[in-house]
């Protein structure tokens, strides 16, 4: 059955012109948001920002809204997405009377409340080697096909580190973590290729009824519950080419992978709690030097649930 869905539900990534996706919205009279959550990422949100801005924004009408949730930063990513041309929204004054937590998570169900996009595709702010074509190629299924609800990209993903320059390196969350995980709890998701991929997209109408984790959980909760409810046949996924971002070091790792493993077990009906501490250790000269973090694995419930 997976490989039927594979065959039937996987898109290359150029397959529909701008053109054609344009007349599609017309026709339709649906709204299209791009959002894009970012904390700290000065260095590359111009570009990302900048360059969907012109492609989309500027030159057609493809994309009615183009927003940045910025996650608390400490730096200039706020200023500088807007100069591109993003409407950007402080995590903590979206719905200040629902409380913020931090985490990609909650930065992507906030945005459900300041934008209005019938479609919306997710970006992420880290982007070092990407296209533009990403946008109209995780539009194209929904825009063409009524019983698509999810759209995943995929994408060669290489890794650079120093010398090392892998062109399969890259994802290691994704080859340690959730596949082994689906592979055991949601065998039928097998063959989406990208899992945790950040660049998707999603029909506002589904993505307001799903429990979202506050952390890296997100892409995944969404992948299963739309497996779950609707089926596989509401997913596809799209050829995206190649893409690259900035790694995360081993050790930062680690709190991603409780928050993943925490997603699948909670949809396994295993017991989790809501705070999860991950004990790790450094070599030092005296021996080792235990780290210890204090991991949200917490959800928010559906937006509809708490819409004014």
């Amino acid at each position: 059955m997976a490989q039927t869905w594979f065959d039937r539900r996987t898109h290359a990534g150029r397959r529909w012109t701008v053109e054609e996706l344009l007349e599609a919205k017309r026709a339709s009279g649906q709204r299209l948001s791009v959002v894009i959550p970012a904390r700290d990422e000065a260095d590359t949100v111009g570009d990302v920002v900048g360059r969907i801005h012109e492609d989309f924004v500027r030159r057609c009408d493809l994309v009615d809204e183009l927003v940045v949730i910025d996650g608390a930063s400490t730096d200039d990513t706020a200023r500088i997405a807007t100069d591109a041309g993003a409407t950007v929204h402080s995590l903590a004054a979206v719905r200040p009377e629902l409380g913020t937590r931090i985490g990609k998570g909650e930065a992507m169900w906030k945005a459900l409340f300041v934008t209005t996009g019938d479609l919306i595709a997710f970006v992420d702010a880290d982007l070092t080697e990407w296209d533009t074509h990403f946008v109209p190629s995780l539009f194209g299924p929904l825009l063409t096909d009524p019983t698509v609800a999810l759209v995943k990209g995929f994408y060669e993903r290489p890794f650079r580190s120093g010398s090392t320059d892998d062109p399969n390196g890259g994802g290691r969350a994704t080859e340690l973590v959730a596949r082994p995980l689906l592979a055991l709890a949601r065998p039928e998701l097998s063959e989406v290729v990208q899992p945790l991929a950040g660049e998707w997209a999603v029909r506002r109408s589904v993505y307001e009824t799903l429990h979202v984790p506050v952390g890296y959980g997100v892409e995944l909760a969404a992948l299963i519950d739309v497996a779950d409810t609707l089926g596989m046949d509401a997913i596809a996924q799209v050829d995206l080419g190649r893409r690259a971002h900035s790694h995360q070091s081993l050790h930062d790792l680690g709190p991603m992978a409780v928050q993943l493993m925490a997603t699948v077990f909670k949809r396994t009906r295993q017991a989790v709690p809501d705070d999860v501490t991950l004990r790790q250790f450094r070599a030092a000269a005296a021996g080792y030097t235990p780290v210890v973090r204090d991991i949200d694995v917490t959800e928010r419930p559906p937006a509809v649930q708490v819409a004014r």
